[in-house]
């Protein structure tokens, strides 16, 4: 996990497999003039994900990998939450359903057992000290190089996927953990730093401070819908890693008991949704 939000958690990284999916984008520099980016930035964005197996250069190409195309579900579920939650959902593609024609966001389902899937129907399981190896070692800002010419720039969704600190707060929150002394205990993090990551998940929309407890913290309808982003986060880092030891993290489905494998579900003919049966309409 850790791996997965310090090469994904980034909005230039973002942006690159956006425009990979949707514009077919292959060379530098259709990257370069979609985006803005320094080319030193730029290079270094591509190279890690050429060392993370999600790209393969080939002929001066940039390709997706079978891990890179393993992704789209995570871009799905950040445009799904973007167009509901933040001023970006005009600037944003059409997410189309080829077979029956339906336009708009897909449902979360279990692919286990094939129900609809919310956060109030999963539990999540916790191991502490993995949590506070998610959060040690390198750290990157969430406030990392951002493309200065792309439509949607992933400013918002950066606050609780854009740094390990903020990812695990949030991940946390949508654990149910509510209180200071819970996610200090969890993340063993100092009192400033939890303080600082708390008040700017706060000031995004993200998580609300109830007047009668000024040290709880939940979840807004806003943080909630980023349940799907952090579940398919979570399955592909397993996909990524599979040599890697058990997780220190599962979301378990309560109504059929199993570890959840997410999976999108069109809206308006119910079908489970395939890669090749979508497409971005620009």
């Amino acid at each position: 996990m850790a791996a997965t939000f310090d090469l994904l958690g980034d909005r230039l990284t973002l942006t690159i497999l956006r425009l990979a999916f949707v514009e077919h984008a292959r060379r530098f520099n259709h990257w370069s003039e979609k985006t803005g980016a320094p080319p030193a930035v730029l290079t270094a964005r591509l190279a890690a994900l050429v060392d993370a197996g999600v790209l393969e250069r080939d002929s001066g190409e940039y390709r997706l990998t079978e891990l890179g195309l393993a992704t789209w579900e995570i871009l799905v579920c950040v445009w799904s939450w973007q167009r509901e939650w933040t001023a970006e959902w005009s600037v944003l593609p059409e997410f189309v359903h080829l077979d029956c024609g339906h336009r708009g966001p897909p449902v979360l389902m279990c692919r286990g057992c094939g129900r609809t899937v919310t956060p109030h129907d999963t539990d999540v399981e916790l191991d502490r000290d993995a949590l506070w190896h998610l959060t040690s070692g390198r750290r990157r800002s969430a406030r990392s190089a951002a493309p200065a010419q792309v439509d949607a720039r992933f400013d918002e969704i950066m606050e609780a996927i854009g740094d390990r600190w903020s990812a695990a707060v949030t991940g946390l929150a949508l654990a149910g953990v509510r209180r200071f002394s819970e996610f200090r205990a969890a993340l063993r993090m100092s009192p400033t730093t939890l303080t600082e990551r708390l008040t700017r998940l706060v000031e995004a929309g993200i998580l609300l401070r109830p007047e009668t407890d000024a040290r709880e913290y939940r979840l807004t309808p806003r943080g909630r819908a980023l349940f799907g982003v952090f579940a398919f986060l979570l399955a592909w880092s397993h996909h990524a890693h599979p040599l890697n030891p058990e997780p220190g993290l599962r979301i378990r489905h309560r109504e059929c008991g199993a570890v959840l494998l997410p999976a999108l579900r069109c809206r308006g003919c119910e079908a489970e949704l395939g890669r090749t049966e979508v497409r971005f309409e620009s």
